[in-house]
């Protein structure tokens, strides 16, 4: 019989290419890993890693175990939500994964949604934008995640999860005052010269400021970096600066800087989960505590 945990270390080499990488998800040492992929080998009877170099590659035995994991892994969740169907109710912690940007409209009501109708659920809240979220999620260090993606962006789901639409949160252009006649009149590309302000890479949010820019014609000036673009607002506000982010975000600007609604879809807000979790009682619970909320 196969061993799942080896089988999913297997998964993430396949996905990440480097033991070293596999080690830090799995918060073990590279030759445990080494160790537990050989023995993952003895139970397969086949060789499914060789060397390359410094490291390894999966042999075509390998590829085909690794591809028929995230399978096995979601029947399992499935197996364990039929168990958990049978308690009384949702009961024990749920780890949820909330952007920053959502904490204040998503995971506060969220709580207060919550606490009258399952008082046996503790949910857990944990800040952790998208690109975090999702691994933890797979590592089941989150049972769900409240995360963002960008459509124009084109960026397949993660593999082995389950997204679920909440709601869409278009994008906005935040410009000095004194920028915003040459915008009306021009569009972005009145912006080629300006400074602006982005995420740190990786981020989506910084992949589509990029995309918008180029696709009016320029290659945006990346001045200032703010993992917190909400406070970046405020080099906005000083006359140097422009920026582009979520209108989440843009509730409260500083004087002196102007907010506009850009056209075009921007980002959809979803709660993620594992693939086969969906019908698991704290999970399930969370899932119409936020779809209620979204259809309001």
């Amino acid at each position: 019989m196969l061993d799942v945990k080896r089988m999913v270390m297997l998964r993430d080499l396949a996905e990440h290419g480097k033991v070293t990488v596999v080690a830090d998800l799995h918060r073990v040492t590279p030759s445990a890993v080494s160790q537990q992929l050989r023995a993952l080998e003895a139970e397969a009877g086949a060789v499914l890693v060789e060397r390359e170099g410094r490291g390894l590659r999966l042999t075509p035995a390998g590829a085909a175990l690794a591809g028929a994991c995230e399978p096995v892994l979601a029947a399992l969740e499935r197996a364990e939500g039929a168990v958990r169907a049978l308690d009384a109710g949702p009961v024990g912690e749920v780890r949820i994964g909330c952007a920053p940007s959502a904490l204040a409209t998503v995971a506060a009501p969220l709580l207060a949604a919550l606490a009258p109708r399952h008082p046996l659920l503790r949910p857990r809240i944990v800040q952790a934008d998208p690109e975090e979220a999702v691994p933890l999620l797979r590592q089941r260090r989150l049972d769900l995640a409240v995360v963002y993606a960008y459509p124009l962006l084109g960026a397949p789901p993660a593999s082995g999860t389950s997204a679920v639409p909440l709601f869409e949160d278009p994008l906005c252009l935040a410009l000095p005052e004194a920028l915003l006649p040459a915008y009306e009149r021009d569009g972005l590309a009145a912006l080629r010269e300006a400074d602006w302000v982005g995420a740190p890479a990786p981020s989506s949010c910084r992949e589509m400021l990029l995309h918008a820019c180029r696709n009016a014609g320029f290659t945006p000036r990346l001045a200032h970096e703010c993992g917190d673009l909400r406070a970046g607002l405020w080099l906005v506000a000083t006359g140097r600066a422009v920026s582009m982010l979520p209108k989440l975000m843009c509730d409260a600007p500083p004087p002196g800087t102007v907010v506009v609604d850009l056209p075009g879809p921007g980002r959809t807000l979803e709660a993620l989960v594992r693939a086969g979790t969906e019908a698991q009682p704290a999970v399930a619970a969370v899932l119409a505590a936020l779809t209620a909320r979204a259809g309001r």
